[in-house]
């Protein structure tokens, strides 16, 4: 199933076009991959930010181009680093038919027993590569962590094989792992540690002569 957004095409490599379509709430963008030639258009932003904030980062997308639905994903995404506004996309055409890979977030739920006995909860990876199709991609993949006690870890393998999607990640690509708490003279110890020398501000005679 895929979310219809509203696009239209547009004349590239033109700023003044750009600005015109920014204002009046449209976000330029570029769709290529199957069956499809790279084509500049321009996307109605709130729908899209809309779609991402419900569907997800993955959502097949249906992209009225010129009277072509074209069925793609978001690619790539370009933000304003001040105002954090939408200032280009690339959307991948795909085919529902053929599996595409993509980083799939991690959701951790549950509350470890090793985090109610003190544990800290540590998670290298947030995100996993997937392989799927279109249909097939998961929103999130959920990490069950209940059962985790003080230096356990959860690796890849254990979560395998839980969907119709193919994990791309190594077996023992840690996702979780609860560490023993510090403890204050430990803490105090690494701070020591840590610590520079003080320079007494001393000067030896010799090198001042």
């Amino acid at each position: 199933m895929s979310t219809s957004v509203t696009a239209k095409s547009r004349e590239a490599h033109k700023r003044s076009i750009k600005t015109e379509l920014r204002n009046t709430g449209f976000v330029p963008a570029v769709v290529y991959g199957f069956k499809t030639e790279s084509t500049p258009i321009a996307v109605n932003a709130k729908e899209l930010e809309k779609t991402i904030r419900t569907e997800g980062r993955n959502a097949i997308l249906t992209l009225d181009v010129d009277g072509k639905n074209v069925n793609a994903v978001l690619k790539e995404v370009q933000k304003d680093p001040v105002k954090g506004k939408l200032i280009h996309l690339d959307f991948l055409a795909v085919s529902m038919r053929q599996e595409l890979e993509v980083e799939v977030p991690i959701t951790v739920v549950g509350t470890s027993v090793g985090v109610k006995e003190g544990g800290v909860l540590q998670q290298p990876i947030r995100e996993l590569k997937v392989s799927a199709k279109p249909n097939s991609i998961p929103e999130t993949i959920e990490v069950d962590i209940t059962a985790l006690g003080i230096g356990d870890t959860l690796s890849v393998g254990e979560v395998r094989d839980k969907g119709d999607y193919t994990i791309l990640n190594d077996d023992e690509d840690v996702l979780v792992t609860v560490s023993a708490p510090v403890s204050e003279a430990e803490l105090e110890a690494d701070l020591e540690a840590a610590e520079p020398v003080a320079d007494n501000g001393t000067v030896d005679a010799d090198e001042e002569a």
